[in-house]
């Protein structure tokens, strides 16, 4: 926007394009270095200009979604111009009009973006919470099957332990009436 105003001087004219282009060469160096997992996600390395992310968000084959990453560099923002023309000529006024256009271009891009991608974070969150849920729903299901199972097995653990003791009491008292009989006998 300061470019625009026609009272710079050649000097801060010379400024504001070093400034420009140092913004543009961040830009570049964004868009080549993002990556995640050692994919480099805003370089546009896809065939087609964008880089494309596979996710698996369910249990079952076919419950996944893609995610698409745009090339953000300035080339691909219409910032970088071509080879006889800079795409961030400030030199007057005229120019840096123009600049102003391609700058609020490549912003309104970006936002657009963003904004997709804040689309898909919150697709994301949505279905961790929910698969957090299937997952406690299911410890909970499985915990309440393995507590029926115990009480079943102590369950039957005291019918046996209750049939030994009749057992050992029956063959005690089988044995006193044996020493019985024998000591009449005697």
């Amino acid at each position: 926007m300061q470019a625009a105003n026609d009272t710079n001087t050649i000097s801060e004219r010379q400024a504001i394009q070093n400034e420009l282009h140092q913004l543009r060469e961040e830009i570049d160096r964004i868009g080549n270095t993002t990556e995640f997992n050692t994919r480099k996600l805003l370089n546009g390395s896809g065939g087609d200009g964008k880089v494309t992310l596979s996710l698996q968000i369910g249990a079952n084959a076919g419950q996944g979604m893609k995610i698409e990453f745009h090339d953000m560099r300035s080339e691909a923002l219409g910032l970088k111009g071509d080879q006889n023309e800079d795409g961030l000529d400030v030199s007057d006024h005229v120019k840096a009009g123009a600049v102003i256009d391609r700058v609020t271009k490549a912003i309104e891009r970006v936002s657009s973006d963003r904004s997709r991608l804040g689309a898909y974070q919150n697709r994301l969150e949505h279905t961790m919470s929910n698969l957090a849920n299937t997952s406690e729903n299911l410890q909970a299901a499985e915990s309440r099957i393995r507590d029926v199972d115990m009480a079943r097995i102590f369950m039957e653990y005291t019918k046996h332990s209750i049939l030994s003791q009749v057992a050992l009491a029956m063959l005690a008292q089988a044995n006193q009436q044996s020493q019985s009989v024998l000591r009449l006998l005697q």
